[in-house]
């Protein structure tokens, strides 16, 4: 394997897949990196380590930091149009449409997908009434660019050679949505970065984006529920505004906070509570890190890093009552939690992990290419196939037409 190519979707923060990105550039340092569009602060770009991406034409579109997800029907023909002819191996990062690159038949092309493009797939109606547009010309609208990319999301599927997908429930949805399989490499988590404290204080912890599909509302209705138990929410977005007005008198609103403050938190909390279906839940790993227990909603990429039982429990539906359940349950059991069997857990995410795995899989699908390319197409020769220059000379007395009737 010589030269790889890395395609990653849009640089705009460094949040859970540039941290898959990073881990990638450090297997791979001398691999060249691709990007939609580069926005990152001088402060986030310190994962690419001096790396400069090269970027498509929609880097020099106009108001770039405020529009980006709006040139999303661009992004098809803009991953379309880099020559990649020079590298071996096309490794992309793809959350939406950086799988679409397009290969020779002599280049290996492995994609890890975070997930199909979830507004596109699945999520579609969520997304149409998160964004209120379940109806009226911008629904329509919407609705058409939506059906655009989901065709072109399944076409460009056939240009991946290898699909690995950051959790199980992802492989199910690439059968899904593809009808391919995938191997399972779970994404890097830096545990080294959440020590542990096994002095936990009384009172619960939420951190997330405050999005609506993170469910963060889920919770602290829930916790209005419950007045007589505190949380703690740890996170910024278009939902602050909202839950700020309207928030009950034992759940406290924080905002961003710096790493060190969020995890002096997280290391005291009683329990990390999560709402939302992941594809994998970084942060339900960070917390387990930190010796602090998880209380996840039982769907998607929490079954994958949650023990039940262990390292935590699950509630069954997203509704107040059932998260708040499931806050009784664990109060009622949180002596049999093993808060350094929840650590232990968490560090089998390393980094270290992700990069051997990684780079396993690629080289055995790297030389099952290589031997496949190698093979000599067999040449047949049917006897069906006369030799002109040994074909024997028929004569006939008369010409005969189609009708039997003779010619002369």
């Amino acid at each position: 394997m010589k030269n790889v190519a890395l395609i990653h979707e849009w640089l705009t923060t460094y949040a859970g897949s540039e941290r898959v990105v990073e881990q990638m550039l450090l297997q791979y340092p001398e691999s060249d990196l691709y990007a939609v569009a580069n926005i990152l602060s001088d402060k986030d770009r310190e994962f690419l380590r001096g790396k400069e991406p090269t970027t498509s034409f929609i880097q020099k579109l106009p108001f770039l930091k405020k529009f980006l997800r709006h040139y999303l029907p661009l992004m098809p023909m803009a991953v379309e149009q880099w020559d990649l002819s020079a590298y071996d191996v096309i490794l992309s990062s793809n959350h939406a449409v950086a799988k679409g690159v397009i290969c020779g038949p002599d280049q290996l092309h492995v994609s890890y997908v975070h997930t199909p493009i979830r507004y596109a797939w699945e999520f579609q109606a969520q997304y149409l009434r998160e964004s209120k547009l379940t109806w009226g010309v911008r629904s329509v609208v919407t609705r058409m660019i939506l059906h655009y990319m989901r065709m072109w999301d399944n076409v460009s599927s056939t240009r991946v050679d290898a699909f690995v997908a950051n959790s199980q429930f992802i492989a199910n949805r690439i059968q899904k949505c593809y009808g391919r399989t995938a191997e399972v490499i779970y994404p890097p988590v830096d545990v080294d970065a959440f020590a542990p404290n096994y002095n936990k204080e009384d009172y619960y912890i939420a951190a997330s984006r405050l999005v609506p599909y993170k469910r963060v509302d889920l919770i602290v209705e829930a916790f209005r529920l419950m007045p007589d138990r505190k949380l703690l929410v740890v996170g910024d977005g278009p939902m602050f505004k909202t839950l700020k007005a309207n928030c009950p008198d034992n759940v406290e609103l924080l905002g961003y906070l710096p790493h060190e403050k969020m995890l002096r938190l997280m290391q005291g909390a009683k329990a990390f509570v999560f709402a939302a279906e992941e594809d994998f839940g970084i942060t339900s790993v960070e917390a387990q890190a930190c010796a602090t227990p998880v209380i996840a909603y039982g769907r998607g990429g929490s079954l994958e890093t949650v023990v039940e039982g262990v390292t935590g429990c699950f509630f069954e539906e997203q509704v107040p009552e059932s998260v708040a359940a499931a806050v009784d349950a664990f109060e009622q059991q949180q002596s049999q939690f093993d808060l350094q069997a929840t650590r232990k857990h968490a560090e089998g995410f390393r980094p270290e992990r992700f990069r051997a795995e990684l780079a396993e899989f690629i080289d055995s699908e790297w030389r099952k290419f290589v031997q496949h390319r190698r093979r000599r197409p067999k040449r047949s020769i049917t006897s069906s196939v006369p030799d002109p220059l040994n074909c024997p000379v028929v004569k006939s007395p008369d010409l005969v037409n189609f009708a039997g009737v003779s010619s002369k």
